[in-house]
């Protein structure tokens, strides 16, 4: 094949490897290609070149001269064609398969339950059985005054998260009022986003029912949106950190009827250049619109967060974390925490922000978007509920989630 091939924007993480020692698996967050790709360590002075920038043979002739070897043309151009197939590569390959899921995904009246029977229980008895036992039942209840409104909960999948997932929606079930109807769910979208947040016009099914979509919520901010709010509404077919909330929400609520607001917080731009969101007036603007929906539902509207904290360790690029590098981040993350609970986004955003590229915090844009979107809930107060450090049994890798309640004085 010929021309300049260029890698899609895919998560890239290391993974142990009995052949290998341990090989670079692309995952495509956006669900278009239908596998993963597993790259050797030999492989990754080529596809590392796959820039868009170099032509096959250029790309042979510099990866053989890091090697000190020889790299055929051919094999790049195999290597090409492969992961083209398999829809890793920009190209015309890519863009038809992307329409055909475009199409597919706007057609559906729900967006599917995507990660139902992988990351948790894909039939109804089985999902609501292992939330009941494994996960509320294991949170420790306690006494609390006031009504919540604003939780953060998990995203790791709940089979790793179950005490964390107990915690978060064990307390709001003690503490929600009958007139809720309506949660605004915020989440990380683990896919590049070009425009700050992604809505959806269509509710997310679950394996114990529908949680369908207040479509007038959505339409008033669209409506207030000074960007493109669905431009990036692809990325919601296979992102978790809705889903999982989605799943949690219909179980609490069983058949009592409610429905959500889903945004995928990206804050992109405002990541990348370490600055405060409400320095950009479309980010600004968007806050007021939901801030006002907010305001206009106090009493039946909760605000949810999808948001993991801490990625660090092998899988990640780091070295396996000792013990005291474990309290360590454990001191850092409850710093993080303590900001959000006192309901300071500058500061908590300050705090994240500044070591974005050691902690790889995830759930920074969604847990921030929380805390601005709670703004009109002046009394309102945080609790962190629980803190946990999940560590994979492999290699050591750690990624840390919380849950946090935020409670109302009022009735």
């Amino acid at each position: 094949m010929g021309g300049r091939p260029q890698l899609r924007s895919v998560e890239s993480i290391v993974v142990p490897d009995e052949q290998h020692g341990r090989v670079v698996v692309l995952r495509d967050t956006q669900g278009i290609a239908p596998g993963h790709a597993v790259l050797p360590p030999a492989l990754l002075p080529i596809v590392s070149r796959f820039d868009g920038e170099h032509t096959c043979a250029e790309i042979a002739a510099e990866a053989s001269a890091e090697i000190g070897g020889t790299i055929p043309v051919e094999l790049v151009e195999r290597l090409v064609q492969q992961l083209d197939e398999g829809l890793f590569l920009e190209g015309p390959t890519f863009d038809a398969a992307l329409a055909l899921a475009r199409r597919a995904f706007e057609d559906a009246p729900l967006r599917p339950a995507s990660h139902a029977g992988g990351a948790y229980p894909g039939d109804a008895k089985a999902l609501g059985t292992y939330i009941a036992e494994q996960c509320v039942s294991r949170a420790a209840p306690k006494r609390r005054n006031g009504r919540m409104v604003g939780l953060v909960a998990p995203h790791i999948d709940p089979w790793r998260g179950a005490v964390g997932y107990g915690h978060a929606y064990g307390t709001l079930a003690r503490t929600l009022p009958d007139e809720v109807d309506t949660f605004l769910v915020f989440g990380t979208s683990h896919a590049p986003m070009q425009e700050p947040f992604a809505l959806l016009r269509k509710g997310y099914d679950t394996p114990l029912g529908p949680m369908p979509v207040d479509e007038s919520a959505v339409d008033a901010l669209a409506k207030a949106a000074r960007f493109d709010p669905y431009h990036d509404a692809m990325n919601h077919k296979r992102e978790h950190s809705i889903e999982f909330q989605a799943a949690f929400l219909r179980h609490l609520l069983g058949k009592r009827e409610a429905r959500i607001i889903p945004i995928l917080a990206g804050l992109g731009d405002a990541q990348a250049r370490r600055r405060s969101p409400r320095q950009d007036a479309k980010v600004a603007s968007f806050f007021d619109a939901v801030k006002k929906l907010v305001d206009g539902r106090k009493g039946r509207i909760v605000v949810v967060a999808g948001a993991d904290l801490a990625h660090v360790g092998p899988r990640f690029g780091d070295a396996a974390f000792d013990v005291q590098q474990r309290a360590a981040l454990e001191a850092t993350d409850r710093e993080s925490l303590d900001r959000a609970a006192k309901r300071d986004e500058k500061a908590f955003w300050d705090h994240v922000a500044g070591d974005l590229d050691e902690r790889r915090v995830c759930g920074l844009a969604p847990v921030y978007s929380l805390l601005e979107a709670l703004t009109p809930m002046g009394d309102s107060r945080g609790e962190v509920l629980h803190y946990e450090q999940t560590v994979d049994a492999e290699d050591g890798s750690i990624v840390s989630h919380a849950a946090v309640g935020f409670f109302s004085a009022e009735p």
